[in-house]
């Protein structure tokens, strides 16, 4: 049975993996929640470790063994390559320690499983970083649907591109460039997010995809751009891309859209990106457009839902935050996290599905 390492109810935490974009910018997502204290860091690159511990006055180590011989945490934030997740995840977990494993929390389905075996056998809890689920917009595009304003669901539509490849490089991040460590492209890394929130936003799983990868840069053995089909289980259809390939002068270097169709009207969200705007504190406005036929919505048939965003600074700025917090209440409480394993599984089994049906050319079952 998991017992907090200590009695004023901080949880003390350990970041381990620092070859990543995120760490840096959680950081002050666990300085500013009052149920988290960070007091280690932990990397195989010796100059990287100290490096990070320096600047944020932790314990640096470079073995995991001995961080988790040497210190008793509460919880571990995984950002290793996405090959080495599952091992680590699992030598925490039987030592007691919560997970906060960064998307898509292991390389494979298979890996996941053994994760989920093991924070079972153990009581421990996990989580990962899928946090638009805490959007305000995307809250209430949930409530618009749930409603039934917008009819039944016919179609859905999901960009996500970010940047361009050299920013792994200059984040310390090679490996996401690597099949053999990454698992593949954006697909593994950035359209994850959008089929997570799709699948919660329509309370539905996918059950077949379409999809073709594309290449561009022979540098590296990834795919830099990626197209999937969607066909969900109650019926709806959709498409999802996503890339590597953004222009430097295009706005916070994102291109992210969410459209959802129905019956009876259009829901359509073009984000700007607070993960850029919260690392500054810089505030934000987000706008959700809707567009219905329903009689609820009589007399105002066209809607702008206009949200400006609290100041939160650190990774994806609110939601980061809230998905912080929410894990944090999950452990505190004992009740089961609002991102769980089993979630992340299914968005992994679309992901794997996603390549499978890019070899052979053709539609395949989840």
């Amino acid at each position: 049975m998991w017992e907090m390492s200590n009695d004023n109810d901080v949880l003390k935490v350990a970041i381990i993996g620092l070859g990543h974009l995120h760490p840096r910018s959680y950081m002050p997502l666990f300085e500013n929640c009052d149920g988290t204290h960070v007091i280690a860091a932990c990397d195989k690159n010796t100059e990287l470790a100290n490096s990070f511990c320096n600047d944020f006055n932790l314990k640096a180590y470079t073995e995991m063994e001995n961080l988790l011989t040497n210190e008793r945490i509460d919880i571990a934030a995984v950002f290793l390559p996405h090959c080495d997740c599952a091992d680590a995840a699992i030598q925490c977990a039987q030592k007691g320690i919560h997970l906060m494993v960064e998307k898509p929390i292991a390389q494979t389905v298979e890996q996941v499983n053994r994760i989920a075996e093991a924070v079972k056998t153990n009581h421990v809890k996990l989580t990962t970083g899928y946090c638009w689920r805490y959007h305000p917009v995307i809250k209430k595009m949930k409530e618009c649907i749930e409603q039934g304003v917008i009819g039944d669901i016919v179609s859905v539509e999901a960009r996500l591109a970010a940047g361009k490849v050299d920013r792994y490089i200059k984040g310390h991040s090679e490996w996401m460039l690597e099949k053999a460590k990454a698992g593949g492209g954006p697909m593994y890394n950035l359209g994850v997010h959008w089929i997570d929130t799709l699948c919660y936003l329509l309370g539905d799983n996918i059950a077949e995809v379409c999809a073709v990868n594309t290449q561009t840069n022979n540098e590296y053995d990834i795919e830099d751009s990626s197209v999937a089909m969607l066909k969900f289980k109650s019926g709806p259809i959709g498409v999802l891309s996503t890339s590597y390939i953004v222009p430097d002068c295009f706005p916070c270097g994102r291109d992210l859209y969410l459209g959802i169709k129905g019956t009876q009207g259009i829901l359509a969200y073009a984000p700007g990106y607070e993960g850029e705007q919260g690392s500054s504190g810089a505030s934000q406005t987000d706008v959700l457009e809707l567009y219905s036929d329903s009689k609820k919505l009589a007399g105002a048939s066209a809607r702008r839902f206009s949200f400006q965003l609290d100041n939160v600074v650190g990774y994806s700025g609110y939601m980061g935050k809230a998905y912080l917090e929410g894990f944090v209440d999950a452990i505190i409480n004992e009740t089961e996290p609002f991102i769980t394993i089993e979630q992340a599984t299914g968005v992994l089994k679309v992901v794997e599905a996603v390549y499978r049906s890019d070899e052979k050319r053709n539609w395949v079952n989840i």
